[in-house]
């Protein structure tokens, strides 16, 4: 009967013992695969694989067709290409609502934002020019001309030699890298008189395409036959005048970062660089690359040659 009793006492330990040690088991395995799993999604996780890129409207074309083919070579990248101004680009990569911040501007030029922490990546220049309603009859402005209609004194097409229309101005916000360019490199520093003022180039493309008498400025990847592009001073708008300096209105390109990159924005960014986008995707999309510009600029304004 002891010995009966004792079989029975070791038989429950044994059992007891075993599925102790059979739950360890089941515990560290799915430990493991949980482990796992974390450090798989740390490696290629949403973030790893997307990436959002905002600010400049004269960028976009250019950005946005270069995401384009970038995610056809690399279906698991997703990148999102958003506008906003030049503005709205730098305040948002500075405060690490974006990877990258476009700007036609130098971030030094604005005021609220810490340069210093931004690194800047010149990705392409952009010729801009000012654009008229094709039934304006004026194809050439001096630049005296231009900053007079630009601020106002002048207010009729047919003051200029034009149709008798009255003189449209649409503008667009502060916020905007191409208005800085345009009041800097075209009116040389004038503001000008209140207008139409809209956000995107692509509505002042088309405010200025249905109004009679209007005017603005766009970038020349913005350029169809639904506006007319003017000349300054008898130079036409075309990126071998801006590359030889000889046309003024233009600005860099800039990618900006926050700080040094690494990963999907690199590898994106060094894309932009490549001789299969410089070399074809570029100039297809109206953009100049920065390897052939004759001239370069600072960011105080200051041009000189190409060394």
């Amino acid at each position: 009967m002891k010995k009966h009793a004792f079989m029975m006492l070791v038989g429950v330990v044994m059992l007891t013992v075993l599925a102790a040690c059979g739950g360890g088991n089941g515990e560290e395995a799915s430990g493991e695969v949980d482990s796992t799993n974390d450090e798989d999604a740390e490696a290629t996780g949403g973030d790893s694989d997307s990436l959002t890129i905002a600010g400049s409207s004269a960028m976009q074309p250019l950005v946005g067709a270069v995401a384009e083919v970038y995610q056809e070579e690399n279906p698991d990248a997703s990148i999102d290409v958003q506008a906003g101004g030049s503005g709205a680009g730098l305040s948002q990569v500075s405060e690490g609502q974006v990877d990258i911040g476009n700007s036609d501007l130098f971030a030094e030029e604005e005021d609220e934002i810490n340069a210093d922490e931004l690194v800047d990546h010149r990705v392409a220049v952009v010729g801009m020019g000012p654009v008229v309603h094709p039934d304006a009859g004026v194809e050439d402005l001096s630049q005296d001309e231009l900053i007079d209609v630009w601020r106002g004194e002048i207010t009729n097409w047919s003051e200029l030699g034009g149709e008798d229309q009255e003189i449209t101005l649409v503008n667009r916000p502060d916020s905007s890298g191409t208005r800085a360019t345009f009041v800097d490199f075209a009116l040389e520093g004038e503001e000008p008189a209140e207008g139409i003022t809209e956000d995107s180039s692509n509505t002042v493309r088309q405010i200025v395409s249905e109004t009679p008498g209007a005017i603005g400025y766009l970038a020349f990847s913005y350029f169809d036959d639904s506006i007319s592009s003017m000349s300054v001073d008898g130079v036409e708008p075309t990126p071998e005048n801006v590359q030889t300096g000889d046309f003024p209105i233009w600005a860099y390109q800039h990618s900006y970062t926050n700080g040094e990159t690494e990963g999907l924005a690199q590898d994106f960014l060094d894309f932009m660089m490549s001789d299969e986008i410089q070399d074809t995707l570029v100039p297809e999309q109206g953009y100049i690359p920065v390897t052939q510009m004759e001239v370069e600029r600072d960011a105080e304004g200051e041009e000189t040659p190409v060394e």
